[in-house]
């Protein structure tokens, strides 16, 4: 898939900001002066490029200042990408299931994750094919975000991932958990502790799951979007530990 640039700024920082298209899918990538750099990517739930873009931006802004260009892409189903029927009777599903005060199925968090995860994980692979090829991206690369199954994933196909930071928060199917056992790649994993949506022993299984020698737990009081700015600041660290 080519990668072709839609639109350019640069922000008040100096980093370049430029949206772009792989084939079908958009996504933005921001740039430091200080080129080439080695480059994370952000991963993000499925509410939409638009909707996520002031997080990620704030994310981008400081990756920036500590030399790393970031990159993201539209997950499928999301934002102006066609609509996926099965991922929303999935999601109604899982409202239901929570207004009903219902404990959430397995049959539901798969039929949630799983197809995610077997369609985006490719898709972030077909980006960083592109995203390397340029001149203004060095290596190596980590993967820092959500959706924990989807970083999951990544860190055990991808072998150009040599570091990762995952945010807990979303529902995690049961083979996801099998796949964990095979992550080698050192991890730093963040966890809101009253997380409203999320299930909080399931978070800790999975980070017993996994097989990295080098993981941290970093969690934190509070709900799903109040990650301390400290928390935010230990895991650029050690993104830069790991990446520089």
């Amino acid at each position: 898939m080519a990668l072709h640039f839609t639109s350019e700024q640069r922000l008040d920082d100096d980093v370049l900001e430029r949206e772009f298209t792989l084939g079908e899918i958009p996504g933005i990538l921001w740039t430091p002066a200080s080129a080439p750099a080695p480059l994370i990517l952000l991963g993000h739930p499925p509410l939409g490029l638009r909707t996520m873009y002031p997080r990620l931006v704030a994310r981008a802004r400081a990756c920036s200042v500590a030399g790393f260009a970031t990159a993201t892409i539209e997950l499928p189903g999301s934002g102006d990408r066609p609509r996926w029927p099965a991922a929303e009777q999935a999601r109604a599903d899982l409202r239901r299931a929570m207004e009903a005060g219902e404990p959430v199925s397995d049959e539901i968090v798969d039929a949630l994750i799983l197809p995610l995860v077997d369609k985006a994980v490719p898709e972030w692979q077909a980006a960083l094919d592109a995203l390397l090829s340029l001149p203004e991206i060095g290596g190596p690369v980590g993967y820092s975000g959500g959706v924990i199954s989807i970083g999951t994933r990544l860190a055990v196909v991808e072998p150009r991932i040599s570091a990762a930071v995952l945010f807990a928060g979303s529902f995690v199917p049961r083979a996801i958990f099998e796949e964990a056992r095979q992550v080698t790649i050192p991890l730093h994993v963040l966890l809101q502790w009253d997380d409203e949506g999320n299930d909080r022993q399931a978070a800790l299984d999975l980070f017993d799951a996994f097989g990295s020698k080098e993981k941290t737990l970093h969690a934190n009081m509070g709900g799903h979007t109040g990650v301390p700015q400290s928390a935010g600041d230990e895991a650029g660290r050690f993104l830069a530990r790991h990446l520089k």
